[in-house]
């Protein structure tokens, strides 16, 4: 007898963790592999926030309020407005990482059938969480060749139709490295405002920028005809290296929208109260921190972009925030060519793991030749990386 439901059957597999069986195999062959497949970064979390469990003193791990602890709402708050944007606790819901502060919003501004539209390529759980909520997704093509920038806002705003109900956009960009200007935005809340729909802005890479440009948050647009119809999301995964705490939010000054994500919150009872315990430690961490953080990212970075560049006919996306790149490799089939270097290949007993790029497309004849890199391993592992993806390439058969 079957037992799974259609929605199981079709909720896609993620294309960042499908190879993992490849990958255990040839650790078991005593391969090491250089995971480059996920943002995982190996950054140290802040000593304020690990230390801090030492000092946890509660007798009883409770429930905390749906919508997270006032305390960790008004440093939230604060930490945003260190940055000159305003923003209230009472505009804040913490969720279980930034995964449901997304699902909510999905939920609380969509019926399903209703659609969303997303440049693409993008953060491939985008699917699932349009799938588990019934959102139809409405791709926006941004190509390799004009380095995964926005089309003509005439091209977007021809995706808009009755059923749309929102803009959906993540900045920095992940997949892609991207941060859109100060003019890409305007055009996007031109349309939200003309069309009556939501943007929707995934900002959890905000604090990693470089070559000197400026990060545009929907917040820095403050006029209550703009607020009213903005939704961002942000995570302490990323921004603290705190990926295991679970620990995201939800920012709206739509109270309508506000107290709709609060009642799906109430649902799922709580956020986690020990994360929420180091989330606010984390906050408490100086500048600096961000400082050597955001450097050692952007030569990262630089070190990856040289090293592709000696590889012959590959296609380099270059990324200007966030911390993962788009490569066109010289082949056709991308994912084949991932599960070679995890089961047929290796340079000095070493090998590496991509994220096959097809899985971040809606379009799927698009991004097949394509792979995500993220540089979230120091620098001498990229340049080890970087060679042995150079002798594979000269070994691989299609």
């Amino acid at each position: 007898m079957e037992f799974i439901s259609k929605r199981g059957i079709e909720l896609p597999p993620s294309p960042i963790r499908k190879l993992a069986p490849f990958a255990d195999d040839a650790i078991k062959r005593k391969i090491e592999v250089l995971h480059l497949n996920i943002g995982q970064p190996d950054i140290l979390s802040p000593v304020e926030s690990i230390q801090s469990l030492a000092n946890y003193s509660e007798k009883l791990v409770k429930y905390s309020p749906s919508n997270g602890n006032l305390s960790l709402r008004e440093s939230i708050a604060t930490y945003f407005q260190k940055n000159n944007l305003q923003v209230d606790s009472s505009d804040i819901i913490v969720t279980n990482g930034g995964s449901e502060a997304i699902i909510m919003s999905f939920f609380a501004i969509t019926n399903p059938g209703d659609e969303i539209i997303i440049p693409e390529p993008f953060y491939s759980n985008y699917f699932s969480f349009a799938h588990i909520t019934g959102v139809k997704i409405v791709p926006v093509t941004c190509t390799i060749e004009t380095n995964f920038i926005l089309p003509e806002i005439s091209e977007i705003e021809k995706k808009v139709s009755p059923k749309t109900k929102g803009i959906l956009i993540c900045n920095p960009n992940n997949p892609t490295g991207v941060v859109y200007s100060k003019e890409q935005i305007e055009e996007l809340i031109e349309i939200a405002i003309k069309r009556n729909i939501v943007i929707l802005a995934d900002e959890v890479y905000r604090d990693f920028i470089y070559d000197k440009l400026t990060h545009y948050s929907l917040l820095n647009w403050d006029t209550k005809e703009i607020q009213e119809r903005v939704i961002i999301i942000d995570s302490f995964s990323k921004k603290f290296s705190l990926c295991g705490i679970r620990v995201g939010f939800l920012i709206t000054k739509n109270k309508a929208i506000l107290q709709t994500c609060l009642r799906f919150a109430q649902a799922r009872l709580s956020p986690p109260s020990i994360g929420q315990y180091m989330a606010e430690e984390a906050l408490k961490t100086s500048n600096e921190y961000f400082i050597k953080v955001n450097n050692e990212y952007s030569e990262r970075r630089d070190i990856l972009m040289s090293e592709m560049s000696q590889i012959e006919n590959l296609k380099i996306g270059r990324p200007s925030g966030a911390f993962y790149a788009l490569i066109g490799l010289p082949i056709k089939n991308a994912e084949n060519f991932c599960e070679f270097l995890l089961k047929d290949f290796s340079l000095n007993n070493k090998t590496i793991m991509l994220a096959p790029a097809e899985g971040f497309y809606i379009n799927k004849h698009l991004g097949k030749s394509q792979v995500r890199i993220a540089y979230v391993l120091n620098k001498d592992k990229i340049i080890e990386a970087s060679k042995i993806l150079k002798e594979a390439l000269k070994e691989y058969r299609e």
